[in-house]
């Protein structure tokens, strides 16, 4: 009913940034808020950067004054533009949607993106 599709990821050396993308589509009736969360082995879920569709943000204590969450409420998406990257910001980013469906307009959704591998060597 909805999908969620991430670009963005890759390899990047110690300092230098890279961009994330997510757009939300299919029975989309409206979205609360959307955001990016990270993972990697041997550790929880955490969060990285969310916003709402007014545009409000909160953002993980590792990532704050380094990466910036911006959204374009008209194509449903939400970027993720990451700067002086660290060894430690190594995991799969997966975008998060928390929407409401056409078919179902009073219940809240969840729904998560694939992932995609962002790597930061030393």
């Amino acid at each position: 009913q909805v999908q969620l599709v991430e670009s963005g990821g890759g390899l990047v050396q110690a300092g230098g940034s890279l961009r994330l993308s997510c757009a939300a589509s299919g029975n989309i009736f409206s979205i609360n808020a959307m955001g990016w969360y990270r993972q990697v082995p041997g550790k929880p879920r955490e969060l990285v950067a969310v916003i709402t569709s007014g545009g409000s943000t909160n953002y993980g204590d590792s990532v704050k004054g380094r990466f910036t969450i911006s959204g374009e409420n008209a194509k449903n998406t939400v970027y993720l533009q990451m700067n002086s990257l660290k060894p430690e910001d190594t995991g799969v980013y997966y975008c998060n949607a928390d929407l409401h469906i056409t078919q179902n307009m009073g219940v809240r959704f969840v729904y998560w993106g694939q992932g995609t591998q962002v790597t930061v060597s030393s």
